[in-house]
């Protein structure tokens, strides 16, 4: 019996941990894994499916085919995407929203032609923006109170992507593993030095290029959803005032808070996702009012105080997986 378990023992320990990556929805992906064998080409088969549900990039998928109001029966991808969106849209009370496209599109558009959408175009817009103007019937199809409403799952798409993989490599029995994909992780089990996973939290400084990778924090971490939603690398300057490409759902307009990225722990990434994207839009106070009545996620903020400085604040339960110094 004892040399059966420690023939089990120096198993474990060789086999080995297999590191890939690749591309998907226009970002890299990173994902380490400990398996005897290569699961790339099994891995990539089974995000092309997903792109094949929730890229808006891809004029077949099944988002864009429900944003051209065709006759079609969602599948299961994008159902589970919907549906968990509708209840984080309503906790958050609308902060989270997967019908914001429109707006995003006219101000993404407006900067790169050099000009604003104006109030008129705004309040037009608005009028096509929310999420309790979209449902599923009872027939599986989506319903929509105005036909030019379009759907958006970019904020939690990734999120959700990274669930897909950790549930194939769950199906696979692989124990120990690690998924990004453009930032937005689960960790599970223990590193190739059997230690618990050790994930990095950028400094928001401005970085459109994505070129500084300064670390602020280091999170040591295992069984969780990780995602991190910011400003510092997606922004314009027009007139020499700085606008974030987060847009509020209420107002139709960039958010002005003083919060620059928010880091965000919860069973499932296509949650951590979403809440990450919901606390931008919300500002740091409402934020942390609302992690304070939901204990089953937390949260680490940074953001500039009145002189510009960096500051962080963060929830009770995050301190258990801060890195000490």
């Amino acid at each position: 019996m004892l040399g059966s378990i420690w023939i089990l023992a120096r198993h474990s320990q060789t086999v080995p941990y297999h590191k890939i990556s690749g591309l998907i929805f226009g970002t890299v992906y990173n994902i380490t894994y400990q398996y005897d064998g290569d699961l790339k080409a099994e891995i990539d088969d089974e995000l092309k499916k997903f792109d094949g549900s929730l890229s808006p990039f891809n004029d077949t998928s099944t988002i864009s085919r429900i944003n051209r109001n065709e006759d079609i029966t969602p599948d299961t991808f994008f159902t589970n995407v919907f549906r968990r969106s509708m209840e984080i849209s309503k906790e958050t009370n609308g902060a989270f929203d997967i019908t914001v496209a429109p707006l995003v599109n006219a101000w993404g558009f407006g900067f790169k032609k050099g000009t604003f959408p104006d109030s008129t175009m705004i309040d037009s817009l608005l009028s096509m923006i929310g999420y309790t103007k979209v449902a599923l019937a009872k027939n599986g199809k989506v319903t929509k109170k105005d036909p030019r409403i379009m759907l958006d799952c970019s904020a939690v798409a990734k999120g959700y992507a990274v669930d897909v993989v950790a549930q194939f490599l769950a199906r696979k029995g692989i124990e120990n593993y690690m998924i990004d994909i453009g930032g937005e992780l689960v960790a599970h089990g223990k590193n190739e030095q059997n230690n618990l996973w050790r994930i990095g939290i950028n400094k928001p400084v401005d970085d459109s290029l994505s070129l500084n990778q300064e670390i602020q924090t280091v999170l040591q971490i295992t069984d969780r959803g990780i995602a991190t939603s910011g400003n510092y690398r997606n922004y314009y300057y027009k007139n020499g005032k700085k606008y974030a490409h987060t847009i509020d759902p209420h107002t139709g307009y960039p958010v002005q808070h003083n919060i620059l990225s928010s880091t965000v722990i919860a069973k499932n990434c296509m949650s951590a996702d979403a809440y990450a994207t919901a606390f931008m839009v919300m500002g740091l106070e409402k934020a942390e009012q609302f992690t304070k009545k939901h204990e089953d996620i937390e949260a680490y903020f940074i953001y500039s105080d009145e002189k510009g400085k960096l500051q962080t604040c963060f929830t009770k339960g995050m301190k258990q997986y801060l890195k000490p110094e």
